[in-house]
């Protein structure tokens, strides 16, 4: 009969991780501000923009929303030794909606239009090493509402209108690897004890009847 292996004893495993390599975190922000029409759904012909409140959303792109669109080796003095690091070029692309609330109450989105901005990133990220970025914070807000017009063709035409957008990013460069290290196995825990409750009756209203 085999013996059974006790969960305290330790034992080599190996297992795939992702090592990483360097890990910063920053914040971007930027304003920019609509040329072209912007389509509304649903927007009546003769609905009137004066005293109309705007707001804006973005989210990340659903296709493509990191590209790294250049990786160039840089020498730098830190601590007083030479360090090759990477000087990264990363474009992220957002979607942008748009509402406005007419002074009636009655909102209407747009639809939603594609914006990028790109930066450099400086930080430890090898050739073959990949780049993840995650959102922390990601808002839009109306800096100036300028003026604006129905267009009567479902878009409304924008003038000096200012959105502003702040991002808080963590950026990683990682590389998969395998790792080795003396560990225990787990065991599950205990089931938590049940009992039925017993059965109860409801409360007498004897202020009211009998």
């Amino acid at each position: 009969m085999q013996e059974q292996m006790s969960s305290h004893a330790k034992e080599l495993i190996c297992i795939n991780v992702e090592k990483v390599y360097d890990w910063v975190v920053k914040d971007l922000s930027f304003e920019f501000s609509p040329a072209s029409p912007i389509s509304f759904p649903g927007l009546p012909a003769t609905a009137t923009t004066a005293g109309a409140t705007v707001k804006c959303h973005v989210e990340p792109s659903p296709n493509n929303p990191v590209v790294i669109m250049n990786r160039e080796n840089r020498t730098f003095k830190i601590d007083g030794s030479s360090v090759c690091l990477q000087q990264l070029t990363i474009q992220k692309n957002f979607e942008v909606t748009i509402c406005i609330t007419l002074a009636n109450g009655t909102m209407y989105t747009s639809n939603s239009f594609p914006i990028s901005r790109c930066e450099h990133v400086v930080m430890c990220a090898p050739k073959g090493t990949n780049v993840d970025v995650t959102y922390t914070d990601l808002d839009c807000f109306v800096c100036s509402t300028g003026s604006y017009q129905n267009n009567g063709n479902g878009t409304i035409t924008f003038s000096n209108l200012s959105l502003s957008v702040t991002v808080c990013q963590s950026i990683q460069s990682t590389y998969p690897v395998t790792v080795e290290f003396l560990a225990n196995y787990c065991e599950p825990r205990a089931d938590l004890p049940t009992t039925c409750s017993p059965g109860t009756r409801p409360h007498n209203c004897s202020v009211v009847f009998p």
